[in-house]
């Protein structure tokens, strides 16, 4: 790598939602995403498999959301198999990973506690870690959604740098997309990456064709100084699924001969050679898809159509909960002598498929249990991965409580309630219910109390709220 040409560096943020129905673990088939069963299937066809397909996932920089790749990993094995290698191809060349970890939940960060801040980031570290053989150099938050707590806690990681758009940070930006240093206290400082927010919005809704994508790209990067660093980010569906000419584009860009006047790098490898010098700070509470102190996600705003205020309802709902749940979660920890968060950051190895539940249980003292306290334990496990996957953000997207998505984050509720009364027989049905009541969608009047009812009344009759029929009826309602 040499200084004599500017560099470039094409992100995409691959990530669809959790589809997994949390009664059954079935995926939904969804009759919008036809011809295909299901979203998931669709946008792999359409960008993920032609762009592993075309070596991209080898040249640029990007994120695989941990929902995403747990079920390509399921059902387009070949697509996960050709991107996993292409990584591991790209370390052995470099000595650096191209890819970067992302929070494992889509949570949007700011938003969450302290300990769910880290949970978070070490549950997406730890999946990362697992599916590409090598510790991530940086981290995605998800909306890039960012305060300094949060910073503070990419850092306690040991991940080196995250991504920011230009109007989430302020300062003097001589170097181009960076890499910048962030001050998080006395000597502690986390890097930032700061993507072109004019270039990626141009290109990502208003992409050239591919035969010209090199010369668009040249016309900008002609008059940057060598050596400076340009990075364009944007969602990975950009390519192929939004614009259907996206892979041969991003295959273009990634690939410039000896005429053109960048070179291509990724992140890590460019911050190896180029550490941060400059200083800048963040403007917290901002994020890439809202410029209301994160209002689409927390009270709602003009982000999406219409009134919101049934997003605050629902939050401080699903927060109360999560502060039952941790409460009952954390004194049978403590009743044994282990340290609850620390024990919840490790149970991603049973999520991973890593070791067993009771493997889990031996390694942490616990497997002279009798069975049924143990199965009580790992139940309580099981309610706190449920409880994190409440706040996935598309919960809050968009304009309307009756839409799937914050059915979904209520049904994970049901699931962490029915599995923390099986294993301490403690209902907290009735204050849920009561907290969901103040959630009104704004175009029928129902609750989401109501919402909450008709998934119970579903899962008496041992059907699935999302669609499909129940494997296994949780003991909720005494069943």
């Amino acid at each position: 790598m040499t200084d004599t040409k500017p560099f470039f560096c094409v992100h995409g943020h691959f990530y669809q939602p959790p589809r997994e129905d949390p009664f059954t673990g079935e995926y939904r088939e969804e009759r919008e995403a036809a011809p295909y069963t299901n979203w998931n299937t669709r946008v792999t066809a359409e960008s993920y498999q032609p762009t592993a397909e075309a070596g991209n996932f080898g040249r640029m920089s990007f994120n695989l959301g941990g929902t995403l790749a747990r079920w390509m990993d399921r059902h387009a094995p070949a697509v996960y198999s050709r991107i996993v290698s292409d990584v591991q191809a790209y370390y052995q060349q470099h000595g650096v990973v191209n890819g970067v970890a992302q929070s494992v939940h889509h949570t949007i960060l700011p938003l969450a506690r302290g300990r769910d801040k880290r949970c978070q980031i070490r549950w997406g570290i730890a999946s990362f870690a697992a599916r590409f053989g090598h510790h991530p150099e940086g981290l995605w938050l998800p909306e890039m959604a960012v305060d300094y707590a949060t910073l503070e806690a990419v850092a306690d990681s040991g991940v080196h740098f995250v991504i920011l758009s230009d109007e989430q940070v302020r300062g003097d930006l001589i170097h181009g997309s960076g890499p910048y240093k962030v001050r998080l206290g006395q000597e502690r400082y986390v890097t930032v990456f700061v993507r072109d927010r004019g270039l990626s919005n141009a290109f990502a809704f208003n992409m050239p064709a591919a035969k010209q994508a090199r010369a668009w790209v040249n016309s900008t990067l002609h008059w940057r100084k060598p050596g400076s660093l340009t990075l364009l980010a944007t969602d990975g569906e950009t390519f192929g699924h939004h614009h259907r000419h996206g892979v041969e584009v991003l295959t273009a860009l990634t690939t410039p001969s000896a005429q053109d006047v960048y070179e291509i790098i990724t992140l890590g490898a460019y911050l190896r050679q180029h550490p941060p010098a400059v200083e800048v700070e963040i403007v917290e509470n901002s994020a890439w898809s809202c410029a209301h102190n994160l209002g689409r996600w927390s009270t709602g705003c003009s982000c999406t159509a219409g009134f919101g205020y049934w997003k605050g309802a629902l939050r401080r709902a699903l927060d109360n909960l999560a502060h039952e749940i941790d409460e009952i979660f954390a004194d049978a920890m403590r009743a044994r002598d282990l340290a609850p968060w620390a024990v919840r950051d490790a149970y991603i190895q049973v999520i991973l498929g890593q070791i067993s539940g009771p493997q889990f249980l031996v390694e942490h003292h616990l497997g002279h249990l009798p069975t049924v306290t143990q199965q009580q334990l790992l139940s309580l496990l099981d309610a706190q991965l449920y409880r994190q996957r409440m706040y996935t953000s598309c919960a809050f997207f968009f304009e309307e409580l009756e839409r799937l998505e914050p059915r979904y984050a209520i049904s994970n509720a049901v699931q962490a309630l029915a599995l923390v009364r099986y294993a301490t027989g403690d209902d907290l049905t009735s204050s849920f219910r009561r907290d969901l009541s103040i959630a009104v969608s704004p175009s029928t009047g129902r609750t989401g109390s109501q919402i909450l009812m008709g998934i119970l009344a579903s899962a008496e009759m041992g059907e699935s709220p999302l669609g499909g029929s129940m494997r296994e009826l949780r003991p909720l309602l005494g069943g």
